[in-house]
């Protein structure tokens, strides 16, 4: 008898589970025939140029987009700051480009955004390369947790998004990081499409980020920061800010490292206006 009780929970849990995803679905699928609120359009059109420059098909994904990810993602104030739907949209609609294309998809391991004034400071120990633990203060404006959270300066994310054109966001950063964590820690290569698709994806990434080490390491400033060459994780979160912003250089000065990122964003921002 202990065992038919065993087995009858573990097929109701089971059952529980495998139900959570047509009913997720669902809930999505009601949320996204609502009107976008006229509000919501407003901080749009204040806050966010990327969106006028959309066609009108990624537009409407868009605003989508936004409305399950405020409806699923919970936003919190730090520092004493009072969230508001100017912040929740902002965000939002920046995070959400990266989004654009993937039905259904709204970085599953994600569940809170934490909001701080401005820039704010983390305490860490961090080891030198001779293996020495120090401890460091660091200013940061974002940050990206595997544990389903995402930092954020407010004052850095408007900057970030007043300027479509400069290459440097920190939401579209951090929620690139948000991608290469999905399948655990952040290396430099998030779950593409094809398992046949890694080798030309590290052929192509290995030759840019070494090319970025090497004028980083030479004083040669370029189009691609060189926070870049600190790792791999860090390269592929700062040429997406480049992809998304400054994709004509990107596309002449590195077309192999353009194509592997529009194909796997799924976008080709050239064609916006």
């Amino acid at each position: 008898m202990p065992t038919l009780i065993v087995i009858l929970l573990g097929s109701l849990i089971i059952g529980a589970v495998l139900g959570q995803e047509p009913w997720r679905r669902f809930r999505r699928r009601q949320i996204q025939t609502r009107p976008f609120p006229q509000q919501w359009r407003a901080i749009l059109r204040q806050r966010v140029p990327y969106f006028r420059a959309l066609p009108a098909d990624l537009q409407l994904q868009l605003k989508k987009h936004i409305q399950v990810f405020i409806a699923e993602k919970k936003f919190i104030g730090c520092d004493g700051l009072t969230v508001t739907d100017e912040m929740r949209v902002t965000i939002a609609a920046q995070a959400c480009l990266l989004l654009l294309n993937r039905p259904d998809y709204y970085y599953p391991r994600l569940e809170q955004i934490l909001i701080y004034p401005a820039a704010f400071i983390v305490h860490g120990a961090a080891p030198d390369g001779a293996g020495v633990v120090t401890e460091q203060r660091r200013v940061l404006s974002g940050e990206s947790w595997g544990q389903g959270k995402v930092v954020l300066s407010w004052q850095d994310t408007v900057q970030g998004a007043a300027k479509p054109h400069d290459g440097r966001n920190v939401v579209i950063h951090e929620f690139a990081h948000q991608l290469d964590q999905e399948k655990g820690q952040a290396t430099g290569a998030p779950l593409l499409s094809r398992s046949s698709d890694y080798q030309q994806w590290s052929t192509v990434m290995q030759q840019a980020f070494g090319q970025l080490q090497h004028q980083t390491a030479s004083g040669i400033s370029g189009l691609l920061d060189g926070y870049g060459a600190t790792n791999p994780a860090e390269f592929f979160a700062v040429i997406s800010e480049v992809f998304f912003e400054q994709p004509e250089q990107l596309q002449a000065q590195y077309p192999a490292l353009y194509q592997q990122l529009s194909l796997f964003y799924r976008l080709n921002p050239l064609s916006w206006q």
